[in-house]
């Protein structure tokens, strides 16, 4: 095996060591491990696990979110992101002996909308023992009160921030952007909260869940540099992604989606789907998809255990992915959801 570059491998250890310990105080040190230590029981029987048919497909609703209630959680005080870990991370480097990959999976909903639960894709992740990390909205978790309280307690899964209500924030003033933030953090407090009274768990070593949200994804993966500094300060490290599944788009194939995983995938890399229903063959793509990246030596992580095993490709400005006509997305994205944006970059690699 040949050794590792010096520059390479110090440049690792100084980032991971800042992640590491970023990691820890947003876990919430002592009382995270004060809570390991009271009895847990399972509450979930496997059949209580087992997504259904009826949850997938996403509606339209004209119930209000309780903002009020979410108004007066009090989330435990935030740290600060450090500005060597500021920016949009896309993929991480990692030592040439590793092969990690982060899938990550959008649970997002917008304002008049109910969003579906895609348990065919968790009950897949479940039965092959593979992680991932799911970035839910905050809207999603408080109509999924049930699901997003079994996605915390999972210990194959982390959960991340999508915002509160899919709102694009390159275009929010600071006022939204702080409210898209912050109500997001209390809608996980009190999913939390309800799941830590319950002493619920999901296998038998399972954690604690994490006292607050460490990982925060973009809406369409739009941003400005002031939306950029909000989720810094909330403690938040900025996740994008750098393979794209397209699977929003209906015509998009389980066959082209398992294929645009296959080819893109790379050490280090973070895939971008969705289990809110929007992707209507993405659990389809990844039963073909996932034994053959087992075959080709890749081991599945949460996107905080691959940023710890490697050194991040940290973006400092606010881009898509792949840039648009805004013209284009403005025109198209009125012809579909607003979330089918991810299409729109799909169809252009």
């Amino acid at each position: 095996m040949s050794k590792l570059p010096e520059t390479f491998k110090g440049a690792c250890m100084a980032l991971s060591r800042a992640i590491v310990l970023m990691l820890l105080l947003l876990g919430g040190g002592a009382s995270a491990v004060a809570e390991d230590n009271l009895p847990r029981q399972q509450c979930w029987t496997p059949a209580e696990l087992a997504g259904t048919a009826s949850e997938i497909k996403h509606q339209r609703s004209k119930g209000a979110l309780d903002l009020a209630a979410l108004k007066r959680v009090v989330p435990p005080p935030a740290t600060p992101v450090p500005s060597s870990l500021r920016g949009l991370i896309g993929s991480v480097e990692l030592p040439p002996d590793r092969k990690l990959i982060a899938l990550t999976f959008d649970l997002c909903e917008e304002s008049g909308y109910v969003s579906g639960y895609d348990g065919r894709i968790v009950d897949l992740l479940r039965a092959q023992g593979i992680k991932a990390t799911f970035f839910a909205g905050g809207k999603w978790m408080e109509t999924h009160p049930e699901r997003a309280a079994q996605l915390i307690a999972d210990p194959l899964f982390e959960v991340g921030s999508h915002g509160l209500s899919h709102a694009d924030l390159s275009k929010t003033n600071e006022a939204k952007t702080a409210e898209e933030i912050a109500l997001t953090e209390a809608a996980y407090t009190r999913a939390k909260t309800a799941l830590t009274a319950r002493q619920c768990v999901l296998g038998a070593a399972a954690p604690a869940p994490p006292e607050q949200l460490r990982l925060f994804r973009f809406p369409y993966g739009r941003c400005n540099a002031k939306s950029l500094a909000a989720a810094g300060d909330a403690g938040l490290l900025a996740v994008q992604w750098d393979v794209v599944t397209g699977d929003p788009d209906p015509r998009v194939s389980a066959k082209t989606i398992a294929n645009t995983i296959l080819t893109r995938a790379h050490p280090g890399a973070i895939v971008v789907a969705h289990a809110n229903g929007r992707g209507s063959n993405t659990a389809a793509a990844l039963a073909v998809a996932l034994p053959k990246l087992k075959e080709q030596g890749y081991s599945f992580v949460t996107v905080s255990e691959l940023l710890e095993a490697g050194k991040p490709i940290i973006a400092q400005a606010c881009s898509q992915p792949k840039q648009v006509k805004s013209r284009r997305i403005a025109r198209e994205s009125k012809q579909r959801s607003g979330h089918d944006l991810f299409s729109l970059f799909h169809r252009r690699n």
